[in-house]
């Protein structure tokens, strides 16, 4: 069974672990890389984690028993206080059409909700077609806006959106 946890300090290790194997296994997803953030101290991730305050930024994983088969955060838009950006978002691949990937962004919505935002937002590469198929499974539509993608000038980003309220089950695809 799927449990979401939210990410504490003193989950900072698994954190640690969990986002570089991410970035490791699907490098083309984020715009940080396994290089870059693999030079984070112990207290760096301690830091990232101490700052999912659950108020302007909240992250969670999912755990199968002891095993964390993915993450997500959501932070608030500084510039449009009432808009969520969904980052991080990565499943393991063992893990993947089970689920886990929509639970997590159900429980960013929430959040979203909880917070007062109207608005979720995300940035997908252009190339990720399995995550643009995900978002949309899932309610996101893409907006028309992109952004360069800041590893490789040969890729860009896709804005998505959906609204923070309305249904969290039921529909949302894995």
């Amino acid at each position: 069974m799927i449990k979401l946890v939210r990410i504490e300090a003193q989950l900072a290790q698994t954190y640690k672990e969990v986002r570089l194997a991410a970035l490791k296994q699907d490098p083309l997803a984020f715009g940080s890389t396994y290089a870059r953030e693999l030079l984070l101290s112990d207290q760096d991730w301690i830091a990232r984690a101490n700052s999912l305050d659950g108020k302007d930024r909240i992250g969670f994983f999912a755990f199968d028993d002891e095993q964390a088969l993915g993450l997500v955060a959501g932070f608030r838009d500084s510039k449009a206080p009432t808009v969520g950006e969904v980052i991080s978002m990565w499943v393991a691949p063992a893990a993947r059409q089970h689920g886990v990937g929509s639970k997590l962004l159900q429980a960013v919505r929430q959040w979203a909700r909880e917070q007062g935002m109207h608005t979720l937002s995300l940035m997908v590469t252009n190339v990720n077609a399995a995550a643009v198929a995900f978002y949309e499974r899932n309610g996101f539509v893409r907006t028309g806006r992109t952004e360069p993608y800041p590893n490789d000038p040969d890729l860009f980003e896709i804005e998505m959106t959906i609204p923070a309220k309305g249904e969290t089950g039921g529909g949302l695809g894995s």
